[in-house]
């Protein structure tokens, strides 16, 4: 007979929050979660579900929808959405899924939940202005190859967006990324 590791199969409790899917349906784009009968549709349609084991918007919508708050918005898979709206125009019952994945993924960012490559690359357009930095041997072969120099950011005005969007506070509140 085989032995088992206990400790591999410890369950830990999760924290259902009831008002949670009344919160999702209470944010802009998030009002059709209430009408998911959960089909699969979503899941069967979706490009991105092909691919990753991991994505799987009829389970995010699940989740939403008993209240698992904190499973859903810290869930990586939240953030692999290509936003091409199959799943949306393919729903038979008109659920939104694109825009309540959507409203998910700002409710993760509002708790604190940001993927640590979404913090980089925030930083990265907040410093810069592009969403990478752009290295000398980059601009060089530009010059070489006859073609334009780059426009020069406005970092002031980036630094106001981030200011009044109150983007900065978000991205530091960090220590939750998933």
């Amino acid at each position: 007979m085989e032995k088992r590791d206990s400790s591999a199969e410890t369950v830990k409790p999760v924290k259902v929050n009831p008002h949670f899917r009344h919160e999702v349906m209470d944010f802009p784009g998030g009002k059709t979660l209430k009408t998911c009968f959960q089909c699969g549709t979503c899941t069967s349609s979706c490009p991105v579900a092909r691919f990753s084991s991991s994505y799987r918007p009829r389970q995010i919508l699940q989740m939403a929808q008993l209240g698992l708050k904190e499973r859903v918005l810290s869930n990586e898979a939240l953030w692999l959405c290509a936003a091409c709206f199959t799943c949306t125009d393919r729903c038979p019952q008109g659920v939104e899924v694109a825009s309540v994945l959507r409203t998910l993924r700002n409710m993760a960012v509002a708790e604190g939940f940001i993927p640590e490559a979404y913090r980089a690359l925030a930083s990265t357009v907040l410093e810069t202005g592009y969403a990478y930095k752009i290295t000398g041997l980059r601009l060089k072969k530009r010059e070489e190859l006859g073609l334009p120099s780059l426009p020069k950011a406005n970092l002031l005005d980036m630094a106001k967006l981030a200011e009044v969007t109150k983007f900065l506070k978000v991205a530091e509140r960090g220590g939750k990324s998933s």
